[in-house]
């Protein structure tokens, strides 16, 4: 069989018998429910109950990928913390985009929670879609790398284009298309009632805010899709390994971001990190596909990917952290003479009274 007709399709190997798909999607409908039922009645979310929550969510993986190393072998398990960190470390910079849609929408703290959890709700359902496609995709050809490996290197140019230029991420609500489209054919009310995203006023039934702000953060996870699920088919080829380091990343997405959404801005280079870590992987599909037409291209091992992304996330806290510091000791330094001194009058002029 000649290179050239290897290419006619890529045959990957998966973990995920019936069993298994059937126990993580009972597992993830209980979880979600369990979080339903804690979101019915509105709150602020104090810090205590955030960090909790975010710790069971990191164990939950943890536990999970130790599983994967005794009943199979140690390449799933690598497999699976990569694209867990991957996943976590671009949930982060969704995390921003949701803090800034909750602000323009001025979403009442009681209620982000739940607006929080109507968005990875469909955040879940988009990425099943595309992860389904991704492997329809790679089973038609391994032409999916090449094409997926593209896709990544020209966001990653984008976000590096925008981090280097200092444009800061911004949410303009009156541009976003989703929103004006309900707007057009649906009456909003002007203020929120509580936790209802429907009620009916004057005999008509209206959307409240809680609905478009839910719908926008629906509409922005679209995006994220494009860019998460190829960059985990980067890591591995099993669609199940990519649906759970989905559902795992997204599942601790919302108590991560009451823990962080004061720390989120201070993150300045975390954009540049990201932009890095999209055109590795790139680069690592591209050479991927490349090598199943001249075998003699190399390959870039996960446990190496695994490597270069947590150096690169370590890398950018730690640059954020040190510009941090020394933006506050400028700061706090005192401001030196702005006045210059007055000229000396010339000698034997009288002085003006």
């Amino acid at each position: 069989m000649s290179a050239g007709t290897t290419l006619l399709a890529a045959e990957f190997e998966t973990i995920g018998s019936p069993q298994m798909w059937t126990i993580a999607t009972a597992a993830l409908i209980v979880l979600l429910g369990l979080d339903l039922m804690l979101t019915r009645r509105p709150h602020e979310v104090r810090m205590g109950e955030a960090v909790g929550w975010s710790v069971f969510y990191l164990v939950l993986p943890v536990l999970f990928g130790v599983y994967l190393w005794g009943a199979y072998d140690s390449t799933v398990a690598v497999e699976f913390f990569t694209g867990y960190v991957v996943e976590k470390s671009l949930s982060v910079d969704n995390l921003f985009v949701f803090m800034l849609l909750l602000a323009a929408f001025a979403v009442p703290a009681a209620l982000a929670k739940q607006v929080l959890l109507y968005g990875i709700v469909g955040a879940l359902v988009l990425r099943v879609i595309f992860i389904a496609l991704g492997a329809a995709a790679l089973q038609s050809g391994t032409w999916a790398f090449l094409l997926f490996g593209v896709i990544l290197i020209v966001t990653a140019g984008k976000i590096l284009k925008d981090a280097l230029g200092g444009h800061e991420q911004e949410v303009d609500i009156s541009s976003m298309r989703t929103v004006r489209l309900l707007r057009r054919f649906v009456p909003v009310t002007d203020d929120y009632r509580g936790s209802r995203m429907v009620v009916r006023e004057g005999g008509r039934l209206a959307l409240t805010p809680l609905a478009l702000a839910a719908v926008a953060i629906f509409a922005t996870d679209i995006v994220f899709a494009v860019d998460s699920v190829p960059a985990v088919y980067g890591v591995t080829d099993d669609p199940f390994l990519v649906f759970a380091t989905n559902a795992f990343a997204l599942m601790g997405l919302r108590a991560l971001y009451f823990v962080l959404q004061n720390v989120l801005t201070k993150l300045r280079h975390l954009n540049h990190g990201l932009s890095v870590i999209l055109a590795f992987i790139g680069i690592k599909l591209i050479l991927h596909w490349a090598h199943g037409v001249w075998t003699w291209v190399p390959q870039i091992p996960t446990l190496a990917s695994l490597g270069v992304i947590v150096t690169v996330l370590t890398t950018v806290t730690i640059t954020s952290l040190h510009a941090n510091r020394r933006d506050r000791r400028q700061a706090a330094e005192p401001a030196g003479p702005s006045a210059e001194p007055a000229a000396e009058e010339p000698a034997g002029l009288p002085a003006e009274r």
